[in-house]
């Protein structure tokens, strides 16, 4: 049991970042490449493949080539309800803040 928390933490800290959480948005209904990706994101080449390359070495993420490309997309649709779930309650948590902030 103690080893199944041990890779919930390490999935945890990829998700530690907002840039991936960016890129883990981006990737939740489709694949993309790199170039694909740094436009979305306005980030460097070595910037974005330095966080897709933490994400696939944790599993969150894979590759797949075509031709010259390099297209990534999440390893499990699973993934995606969680993230989800997390913005969701985040959300709510700021409408609540919103609420009591405009009450004082």
């Amino acid at each position: 049991m103690k080893r199944l928390y041990e890779l919930h933490a390490e999935m945890c800290k990829v998700f530690s970042n907002p840039t991936r959480l960016e890129i883990l948005n981006l990737l939740k209904d489709r694949e993309l490449s790199v170039t694909e990706l740094m436009k979305k994101t306005r980030l460097s080449q070595a910037n974005i493949s330095q966080h897709l390359s933490i994400m696939k070495s944790k599993g969150i993420a894979i590759s797949i080539r075509k031709g010259k490309n390099v297209y990534y997309r999440l390893s499990n649709p699973k993934i995606v309800k969680a993230f989800d779930i997390i913005r969701e309650i985040l959300a709510e948590r700021l409408k609540e803040n919103g609420k009591i902030v405009k009450k004082t």
